[in-house]
């Protein structure tokens, strides 16, 4: 499990599982029906859809595991590596799309692509279908899978990509709904960690050793990718995370802006503002005068 395999094409991603190739840029692929393999470690480098309905083992994104249970859908970008830890040969159940960046070249769902953030979450913040959800994906795989069979005309491309899109449109609306419904208090939980999180920050001498607070280091923290954790935010409070640690820092800035015995310069440091100047516009910006005028006033 040491070696990775680089698949960067999608002919030898189907050639792994032994899986004709309809379409040189697309497959769909119905693992039921696949060779069983052994298990291993792989770079690809082409876009995975995967939606699991039996567990067959943990599967290993990056150097950490995931249970992998029914009905999971899991999103790798290309040039991320995954893997299945098990002991022999896998046969799983389930399906994968994977679609290189190629096949969206010049089309509506190339330029949005970077819009679908779930690409690029961990695996531990997949996405749980319910029953009639499941079922929605699969006939979006089923549609693409019905066009590949088709003889490839002057629409095939067409017709491909906006069915990817449309299932990609429904994992969006998914995740909404995961977000949703799952625990209110978890997602409170995060919420609050993240508060004391930019208060403990604030609090010590990080500001000056390593500048402001960012929303990457902040998911670190609170073990989550940065685009699951900006996106939960959002959610949960209507703001971005960028703009949450920009209020708190114009919060912890208001207090030190009172205290007449430090210049505005100093404060700015202290807060790990590189260039005073900075501080004044963004203060400016968000209060609607600057530290001096803030100062004076109260």
């Amino acid at each position: 499990m040491d070696e990775i395999l680089n698949l960067d094409t999608v002919s030898k991603y189907n050639d792994l599982f032994g899986v004709e190739t309809l379409h040189p840029l697309v497959s769909v692929i119905d693992f039921s029906k696949c060779e069983a393999v052994d298990p291993r470690r792989m770079r690809v480098g082409f876009y995975t859809v995967f939606l699991k309905e039996v567990k067959c083992g943990e599967m290993l994104y990056g150097r950490g595991t995931y249970d992998y249970q029914d009905g999971t859908m899991v999103f790798l970008a290309p040039g991320q590596c995954y893997g299945i830890n098990a002991t022999g040969k896998v046969k799983g159940k389930g399906w994968a799309l994977v679609f290189h960046p190629d096949l969206l070249r010049g089309t509506q769902l190339g330029r949005n692509i970077r819009q679908y953030t779930f690409f690029s979450y961990e695996v531990n913040e997949a996405l749980h279908l319910s029953e009639q959800e499941r079922r929605t994906i699969l006939d979006c795989m089923h549609n693409i899978d019905h066009e590949l069979h088709h003889a490839i005309d002057k629409h095939s491309r067409t017709l491909i990509v906006n069915n990817i899109e449309m299932l990609l449109n429904y994992c969006v609306r998914f995740y909404d709904r995961q977000f949703i419904t799952r625990s209110e208090v978890v997602n409170r939980d995060i919420l609050s960690r993240f508060e004391r999180l930019l208060d403990d920050y604030m609090d010590s001498d990080k500001p000056q050793t390593i500048g402001l607070p960012t929303v990457q280091y902040c998911a670190g923290e609170l073990h989550l990718s940065p685009n699951y954790f900006g996106d939960l935010i959002k959610r949960e409070t209507g703001r971005t995370a960028q703009e949450q640690i920009r209020l708190r820092l114009i919060d912890a800035a208001k207090e030190r802006v009172l205290d007449r015995s430090r210049s505005i310069s100093e404060i700015a440091y202290d807060l790990g503002f590189k260039y005073p100047a900075h501080f004044t516009r963004l203060f400016k910006n968000t209060v609607g005068c600057t530290p001096v005028e803030y100062r004076n006033v109260n």
